[in-house]
């Protein structure tokens, strides 16, 4: 079949084997270009590794430090009739490097918030690792199951404590226009933090543990995003920064738990960047397009890979680790400052519809955000007629 892009609102219901493959090769050339990295990690496991921040992981990890990698993600397979997801391509892509590199990649694909999931990858640790020394957590989801209750939870992207009116960007209608958001209740912020807070990286870490598969020093981290004052009122300060809060206290705990093997927890800040998560949430488009308009002016854009890159050279397992006073490491300091922050308020201040395309750099975000799908790559030929058909 001939595969183009199908939009729908802030996804993309298809994807390009080709291209998906195409970047993540663009990715591993990045991180093979930086050379040596020296000691680091040997055995990883990266929960949520398909796409965005957790394949970049997983390829540093891999091409980077020569580490073997246990991957976990839930991704769709093709049909002779319908593509995989972007993230089922970017997997077997990144087999395909690995396996021609001589390194050690499997992938479970699977619900990563049930147990059954976990004792496999326990299962595989075992047999194929003994033990691991890095844990990445990169989860995205809108809904969990808690194992333990079999209760669903279902996460919600609202303000807390006060209604909030701002700008935002429809890509569907391209249009600027105003929003409102009434404050989630203590239900909606409650489902939010089971969802999306620390309790499952917790989880994680009790089964790992339990099962005798974390090695001495163990370092894990989980991702997260901060921002500033702008995104604030949606982000840090809303129901998703309610449960982004709570992987502060999962880092602690795992800590506290395993201090007789010297584990190492930390949230990890990270910049802003278009991915499939940040795509739905109101305000983050507009937000986005402004940022990547200001930071490339500045020379300080980083995407998915060169951000990853530093946290394992320079905080991970480098000497350069930048730590704010709850203990997370800090990779959003190019995007956060005050200086760019307010070059980015005073296009925010002006940006209308009218003038939106020129303040603003919506092409490199429309690129991104078909991108992560495969699509609009250079050297891929999207008139070609492909079998979608790919396994890992």
């Amino acid at each position: 079949m001939v595969i183009k892009p199908k939009v729908r609102g802030f996804i993309c219901t298809n994807a390009h084997p080709v291209g998906c493959a195409k970047s993540v090769e663009e990715q591993i050339a990045y991180v093979k270009s930086k050379g040596d990295l020296g000691a680091g990690p040997k055995n990883v496991l990266v929960v949520g590794s398909s796409t965005g921040y957790g394949l970049a992981s997983r390829i540093t990890s891999a091409f980077g430090y020569g580490a073997n990698t246990l991957g976990v993600c839930f991704e769709k397979a093709p049909t002779e009739r319908k593509t995989g997801t972007a993230g089922w391509y970017n997997t077997a892509a990144f087999h395909d490097q690995a396996k021609a590199e001589g390194v050690y990649a499997q992938t479970i694909n699977g619900d990563a918030f049930s147990d059954e999931i976990k004792h496999q990858a326990i299962e595989k640790i075992k047999a194929d690792m003994g033990k691991v020394d890095l844990v990445i957590y990169s989860l995205a989801s809108p809904r969990r199951t808690d194992p333990e209750t079999g209760v669903t939870y279902k996460s919600t992207l609202k303000p807390v404590g006060q209604a909030y009116t701002t700008k935002t960007y429809d890509t569907d209608k391209d249009k600027v226009h105003e929003v409102s958001l009434e404050p989630a209740n203590d239900d909606e912020i409650l489902n939010t933090i089971k969802v999306m807070g620390g309790e499952d990286w917790e989880r994680w870490m009790d089964f790992l543990r339990d099962a005798g598969v974390l090695a001495e020093g163990c370092k894990t981290t989980a991702y997260t995003y901060i921002g500033k004052e702008l995104t604030w009122p949606i982000y840090g300060q809303a129901t998703i920064g309610k449960a982004k809060e709570d992987l502060d206290r999962a880092a602690a705990a795992i800590i506290g738990k395993n201090s007789d093997l010297l584990v190492q927890a930390n949230v990890s800040s990270l910049k802003a960047l278009v991915t499939q998560a940040s795509s739905a949430i109101p305000v983050m488009p507009l937000y986005i397009s402004l940022i990547y308009k200001v930071m490339k002016e500045e020379g300080t854009h980083e995407g998915c890979i060169e951000q990853i890159y530093g946290l394992f050279s320079q905080c991970l397992f480098g000497n350069s680790a930048t730590l704010d006073e709850a203990n997370r490491y800090r990779m959003d300091g190019k995007e956060t400052n005050d200086a760019t922050q307010a070059k980015i308020k005073v296009l925010w201040d002006q940006v209308t519809q009218e003038n939106f395309h020129e303040l603003s750099d919506y092409e490199g975000y429309h690129h991104e955000f078909l991108k992560l799908f495969g699509f609009d790559i250079d050297g891929v030929d999207y008139e070609q007629d492909l079998d979608p058909m790919v396994s890992w």
